[in-house]
């Protein structure tokens, strides 16, 4: 079953900064995103490792992402994104 994946604005924007900041030479490889969306849309819970609830990470070098995956709405929302050579970003809560 195909999920729809959606990349909250946050994400969006993480992502832009790390394309961004990424030298020539890496920023093909950061199209990473469209077979993380591929992976996420066609095997959401199969992907990646289950952090908590509905959470879940997944890193497909040189991103990795955090993601949500919503059953009733066939959704998984993309919620932040790193580069996978400086690993996850601490978590600061709300």
């Amino acid at each position: 079953m195909n999920y729809r994946v959606i990349w909250i604005p946050r994400a969006v924007l993480l992502l832009n900064t790390l394309w961004l900041a990424a030298p020539a030479s890496e920023r093909a490889a950061m199209t990473a995103a469209l077979t993380i969306d591929h992976n996420l849309a066609a095997a959401s819970h199969a992907t990646g490792r289950h952090i908590f609830d509905t959470l879940y990470e997944y890193d497909y070098p040189p991103l990795g992402v955090e993601f949500e995956v919503i059953d009733a709405d066939q959704q998984v929302l993309v919620l932040t994104c790193w580069h996978t050579a400086t690993g996850r970003p601490r978590v600061t809560g709300n």
